[in-house]
């Protein structure tokens, strides 16, 4: 917007120079800083774009989840699983036999589940990393659910904080998408 009113005003400029009796060198004198004025222009409005996503990105964030899937619960696994092949998916882990394949593209997961639950699920794996491997520190499952209730979060069924290893429990955020968070470790 502050692109076109600038470009406007100087076009306004320009036509006035048709009036004076050197016009064509301050028609080039004006085109030339037009352009070093919206190069300017264009360079603060990168400065202030990269300073937001700067202060996205380098939010302070003590809570890692660990590796991130979406659960997805469907119909018939073996048609599931052929459309996310088609996608580029490959198998990463689960048995079509226990109807449930985790299955991965680059650094996206989905877990395919068939008859299990219903509807679908965001899912955080703490100690896990996008490979289903084992991370060497992480941020056990008891510390999260206490960082939530901190932040007045209903967790539902709460995990005993005097136990360690595997634990799971779900939150549902404010729009009704369940969250599962699963330590398997």
């Amino acid at each position: 917007m502050r692109k076109t009113i600038i470009y406007f005003l100087l076009t306004a400029i320009l036509f006035g120079c048709n009036m004076n009796p050197n016009k064509e060198e301050r028609i080039k004198k004006l085109e030339t800083e037009n352009k070093i004025f919206l190069e300017k222009i264009n360079y603060l409005e990168n400065r202030i774009e990269l300073n937001q996503t700067n202060k996205t990105v380098t939010k302070e964030n003590n809570m890692d989840l660990g590796a991130f899937s979406v659960s997805l619960s469907v119909k018939d696994l073996k048609v599931s699983m052929k459309f996310y092949e088609n996608l580029g998916f490959v198998q990463l882990g689960g048995d079509l036999q226990k109807n449930y394949l985790i299955m991965k593209n680059q650094n996206s997961l989905i877990g395919l589940f068939q008859g299990m639950f219903e509807g679908n699920i965001l899912t955080f794996n703490p100690g896990w990393d996008e490979n289903a491997k084992e991370i060497e520190t992480f941020v056990d499952i008891r510390k999260i659910q206490e960082e939530l209730k901190s932040n007045v979060i209903n967790i539902g069924t709460e995990i005993d904080k005097n136990t360690s290893g595997p634990a799971s429990f779900m939150t549902t955020d404010p729009d009704g998408n369940v969250i599962l968070i699963d330590q398997h470790r």
